[in-house]
C-alpha cells in the first residue's frame, strides 16, 4: 500500500473531524481568477458545510458570479500530527440565514456559550445583511498523518 492511501481518512472520520472543527480556509474565484481565500467560521446544515458572510463581502460577490469553491479544514503543527479534509464543490445559496447563523455561531468559541436565546438575538441582528450557503461536494480530498507513526519524517 503506498502512503497517499495509508493516509486517507474513512468517511466516518471525515464526518467526525469536519463535525468537531469549527473554522475553514474558503476560496472563492477572483474576477481575473486568482484565488481569493478566507478563515471562516462554519456550523452543519443537512450533513454539509455551512456558512454566513455579509452580502456586499468579495466572497459573496465572487460566488455569486462562479459557485465553484474549496474548502479546507486542517489541524495538526507538526508533520506526524497533520490533518485534513479538503472539499471541493458548489455553493449554493440558502434562503434560511437565520438557521445557518445559528448554526456557525453555536460552534463559535464565545459566543456558543451564550445560550440559544443570546445567540438568537445576536443572529437576527447581524443575519440582515448576511446571506448563507451550503456547500455541496464534487470531491473530497482527507490526509490523516498520524496513521503513519512516529517513524516518518517530512
Amino acid at each position: 500500500m503506498n502512503q497517499r492511501a495509508r493516509i486517507v481518512m474513512s468517511d466516518d472520520e471525515i464526518a467526525a473531524f469536519i463535525g468537531d472543527s469549527h473554522k475553514f480556509q474558503l476560496g472563492t474565484i477572483n474576477p481575473d481568477g486568482t484565488p481569493h481565500m478566507v478563515t471562516m467560521f462554519y456550523g452543519l446544515t443537512g450533513g454539509r458545510v455551512s456558512f454566513w458572510t455579509y452580502g456586499k463581502a468579495q466572497k459573496t460577490r465572487n460566488i455569486e458570479r462562479d459557485p465553484r469553491v474549496t474548502c479546507l479544514i486542517e489541524a495538526g503543527d507538526d508533520y506526524s500530527e497533520l490533518r485534513g479534509v479538503m472539499i471541493y464543490g458548489t455553493a449554493r445559496r440558502l434562503e434560511d440565514v437565520i438557521s445557518v447563523g445559528l448554526a456557525v455561531t453555536r460552534r463559535m468559541p464565545g459566543l456558543g456559550e451564550a445560550g440559544d436565546d443570546g445567540l438568537r438575538e445576536y443572529v437576527e441582528h447581524t443575519g440582515r445583511k448576511r446571506v448563507a450557503y451550503a456547500v455541496e461536494p464534487s470531491r473530497v480530498v482527507s490526509w490523516d498523518h498520524r496513521k503513519l507513526g512516529a517513524t516518518t519524517s517530512a
